[in-house]
C-alpha cells in the first residue's frame, strides 16, 4: 500500500469514525461564503460589526456540530451496546 493510500484510508476511516467533524467544517465555509456574498448588502451596519456576526455564525454552527457528535458519541459508546457486551464491561 503506498503512502497516498495510507493517508485517504486514515482520513476515510477518520472521517466514519466523527462524521460531524466534516460537516461542521462545510457549514463553517458556507456561511463564511453566504455572509461575505451579502455583505453587499448590509446597509449602514459597519463592517466590523458585520464581520464579527459572521464569526460568531460560523463559530456557533461548528459547536453546535461539535456538541451533536459528542453527544452521537455517548449515545454509540453507552446505550446502543447490546445487554450482554455491557454486562462484561461492567465486569
Amino acid at each position: 500500500m503506498s503512502a497516498y493510500e495510507e493517508n485517504e484510508s486514515k482520513l476515510m476511516r477518520k472521517v466514519k469514525e466523527n462524521p460531524f467533524v466534516p460537516a461542521g467544517l462545510a457549514g463553517f465555509f458556507a456561511i463564511v461564503g453566504y455572509k461575505l456574498m451579502k455583505m453587499k448588502s448590509r446597509g449602514d451596519t459597519k463592517m466590523s460589526v458585520h464581520l464579527i456576526h459572521m464569526r460568531v455564525a460560523a463559530q456557533g454552527f461548528v459547536v453546535g456540530a461539535m456538541t451533536v457528535g459528542v453527544v452521537y458519541s455517548m449515545y454509540r459508546d453507552y446505550f446502543s451496546k447490546p445487554k450482554g457486551e455491557a454486562d462484561a464491561i461492567q465486569k
